[in-house]
């Protein structure tokens, strides 16, 4: 019975232990050419805008994104390309802007580095000043000239890439905005 017992307080101890030793963080992964990929990617958590209707001017269009823990490398720079709509989505690049948290739970405020368009790949180009540490969770705000004339269903890709010189960007999600037509009318 000692036996017995004292097996089971060596097991009891030698498990403890294990529970308590730190967790190892992730490694970004490094691919045969040298590129830099994350080893876990950050995740599209939301896509949305206050105003659905269309042509509202002067709307923002919300995109959360959770940087795993796991990440391995932190979030230097984020792609979104319009993939489906009847029109093209005009964002207004010198008024997009970031922050921790989400768009109900807004923390401070991040820096951007640049913000690069291209109308004829309906891309919009987001770098950050400082990257986004594994762990956080990030809102980009893009604004538009004005919410499109047609209604219905428009879709953003989101991609996202590593800090480091040479990197491999993943895609992450896609974004969805639903546009509907204003129905409203005097009697």
């Amino acid at each position: 019975m000692k036996y017995i017992s004292g097996l089971l307080s060596t097991v009891i101890v030698v498990s403890g232990g294990i529970l308590s030793l730190p967790q190892l963080a992730a490694n970004a992964v490094t691919l045969g050419n040298g590129a830099i990929a994350f080893a876990q990617p950050p995740r599209l958590v939301s896509a949305s805008t206050p105003y659905n209707d269309t042509s509202v001017s002067d709307t923002t269009y919300y995109f959360t994104l959770q940087v795993p823990a796991t990440a391995g490398e932190p979030l230097q720079q984020v792609t979104f390309k319009q993939i489906q709509g009847t029109e093209d989505i005009d964002l207004n690049q010198n008024n997009t802007f970031a922050f921790e948290g989400t768009r109900d739970r807004q923390g401070s405020k991040l820096a951007l580095k640049a913000v690069k368009s291209n109308d004829k790949q309906q891309t919009l180009v987001v770098n950050f000043d400082s990257p986004i540490p594994p762990g956080k969770t990030v809102t980009i705000g893009l604004r538009s000239y004005r919410n499109p004339f047609a209604d219905g269903v428009y879709l953003i890709g989101v991609t996202a890439f590593p800090s480091g010189g040479q990197t491999v960007g993943q895609f992450i999600g896609i974004g969805r905005l639903q546009f509907y037509k204003d129905t409203y009318t005097e009697s």
